[in-house]
């Protein structure tokens, strides 16, 4: 079994060490909910306050064009598009997740029905994220569609007929953190006469993403997770360029309009991308979502995304080694998918009875001893096939294998000691 002495010696010899002098890390903490929430970059302090001091406070107005504000959607989704597989030009900065899937879902859905208007359902898993989920129900709703959920990935195959209009997935399962393959995915479902959307939500600085080489249609994903750019930071969305130039999504704000500053009564959209950008950005947030964005990208000179993704599998490998070696007489279970290439990069974990009911209290208690992971509930009627998990994500900027060897050791003591049974850690919060 490795060793703490093993995992200094990992963290000594990892080429990726010095990213983690971009984040501000309280003292003693085990950071492993970045697939939650990511650290607070260095750099972000500072260009925000430079925003609020300098370019509001003294320049005003003139920062549209002084400090290029209205360029910022743009300019951030070039960076980020390096980080998926986009194009400069294809992927921009708007809204929230939740609004650019919806704009995606709409125009995807606009399309299908075009080209064949006989297509109406829409496929998803009914362990998608549940704001994907209400999306595509509203939608469902509105147009007479009907929306089908499959219970595992062996069944999204026989809905691939001529009845599906949209198969929406996310790529890396945020219960699970199964990871599809987006490519044989994507084609199966285009061999069918499908168009498909991804959530990249799990996916966008956390694991290698290539939108064009896997020729898929619509993309959104988050700002505040993995790309490290501060709670409810600006999400993104991308439309393959086959689609851009031809498709209108149902939030034609002014921004989004191919002149804004024409001010004209009717709506004309912008050419390809910028279309679906809708109201004016929130440029504060821009500002630190760029800051995030860029400690990503800090990583291109070592490697990139593949030695990101490297660190993340042989972190995860040995989190998964470490809690089934020392931890599974005590009750735990690997929630997640064994084989790597089928995992994002986080790990899940489940309790056996009679602990079954114990994880939020289990989460707590880490918690309180400075390792931070999240707990997300099962399905009470069916935990024997949704179970409550013990959710840790493993962000290879920040997090070192002996992190996650003290992560482990601390998991093993609050188990062995039933320490999770202190009244504190049983009073659930309005967060979980």
């Amino acid at each position: 079994m490795t060793t703490r002495q093993d995992c200094d010696v990992l963290d000594q010899e990892d080429p990726l060490r010095e990213l983690k002098h971009q984040f501000d890390l309280p003292a003693g903490t085990i950071y492993l909910d970045g697939n939650s929430l990511g650290v607070l970059p260095r750099e972000t302090l500072a260009r925000v306050q430079q925003v609020i001091q300098k370019e509001w406070g003294q320049d005003l107005i003139q920062s549209w064009n002084t400090a290029g504000w209205i360029d910022l959607p743009g300019r951030i989704g070039d960076k980020i598009a390096r980080l998926v597989g986009a194009a400069p030009g294809e992927l921009t900065v708007a809204d929230s997740t939740s609004l650019n899937l919806y704009k995606a879902l709409s125009a995807a859905l606009a399309l299908a029905r075009e080209q064949a208007p006989a297509r109406k359902v829409i496929v998803s898993e009914r362990s998608n994220f549940p704001t994907d989920l209400y999306i595509a129900e509203s939608l469902a709703q509105q147009l007479g569609l009907r929306l089908q959920l499959v219970d595992s990935v062996e069944e999204i195959a026989a809905t691939l007929n001529a009845d599906l209009a949209v198969l929406m997935l996310t790529e890396v399962n945020y219960r699970t953190g199964y990871k599809h393959d987006m490519k044989a995915v994507t084609a199966a479902a285009h061999a069918a006469g499908a168009l498909v959307i991804w959530d990249l939500a799990h996916s966008a600085g956390a694991v290698p993403v290539d939108l064009n080489g896997a020729e898929a249609d619509f993309a959104v994903g988050c700002g505040y997770k993995y790309l490290n750019g501060g709670p409810g930071a600006p999400a993104f969305v991308w439309a393959h360029a086959k689609h851009a130039q031809r498709c209108w999504q149902p939030l034609s704000g002014w921004l989004g309009h191919a002149a804004p500053f024409q001010f004209t009564p009717d709506y004309q959209p912008a050419a390809g991308i910028k279309r679906f950008i809708c109201g004016t950005p929130a440029l504060l947030s821009l500002a630190a979502l760029e800051c995030g964005v860029d400690t990503v990208l800090a990583a291109e000179s070592m490697g990139g995304m593949q030695a990101v993704r490297k660190k993340s599998i042989a972190l995860t490998e040995l989190f998964i080694e470490l809690a089934e070696s020392r931890c599974a007489a005590l009750g735990v279970r690997l929630a997640s998918p064994r084989d790597e290439s089928q995992r994002g990069s986080q790990v899940c974990l489940s309790l056996d009875a009679p602990l079954h009911e114990a994880g939020y209290a289990v989460i707590q208690a880490l918690i309180a001893r400075g390792v931070i992971g999240d707990f997300r509930a099962g399905d009470p009627a069916r935990l024997d096939v949704v179970p409550h998990i013990l959710r840790f994500g493993f962000t290879p900027l920040y997090i070192g294998f002996a992190d996650v060897y003290d992560a482990v050791e601390h998991l093993v003591q609050v188990l062995k000691t039933e320490e999770w049974k202190r009244p504190e850690f049983n009073r659930k919060g309005a967060v979980t």
